[in-house]
């Protein structure tokens, strides 16, 4: 009965694994909101925060979990951003260290700014866990359209995710 119930929690456990790795979400389509919230942490997602603004489908980009050393300007050259799109439309967060400080850090960023529609931008393998982390942190009036940045993750990130991406569901169901 112990071997039994052992095999079916592999089992569901692999199955899920499969299924995460197989359904990778997509990038959005040209949904307009108010923001756009960047991640840190993956190639193309800055960029991809800066081509939703440049094409007007956000009015301002908020990138999380920028190193606290890091300043404006040298993300502006970093980045190719221009000065007026830096004042007007791109704020940096400091604060944020993981997924689920990045969820905080965006919150109070929306609530100050009164925004109630936001493009949420990360790795299509890590837009699973954001968005969950997103979810429980933001208000349920705030909609999150998930922008997943395609990507080419080998089998060791995917395991980590997944693994990430379950010890949060797990975390989110203990009471606080």
């Amino acid at each position: 009965m112990i071997l039994r119930f052992f095999a079916a929690v592999v089992l569901i456990y692999a199955l899920g694994f499969l299924g995460f790795a197989v359904a990778l979400p997509k990038p959005a389509t040209d949904e307009k909101t108010d923001a756009v919230i960047v991640l840190t942490g993956g190639p193309g997602r800055i960029a991809r925060g800066l081509d939703v603004v440049g094409q007007g489908l956000a009015k301002e980009m908020f990138v999380s979990g920028v190193d606290p050393e890091v300043k404006p300007a040298e993300f502006a050259a970093e980045f190719d951003v221009s000065r007026r799109t830096m004042e007007c439309c791109v704020k940096l967060g400091y604060l944020a260290v993981d997924t689920r400080s990045n969820a905080g850090e965006a919150a109070q960023w929306l609530k100050e700014n009164d925004f109630t529609t936001v493009r949420l931008v990360t790795t299509d393998w890590h837009m699973a866990r954001a968005a969950s982390e997103f979810s429980e942190t933001l208000p349920p009036e705030v909609e999150v359209i998930k922008d997943a940045v395609p990507s080419h993750p080998d089998l060791a990130t995917l395991y980590l995710e997944y693994n990430k991406l379950l010890a949060a569901a797990v975390s989110q169901g203990l009471p606080r």
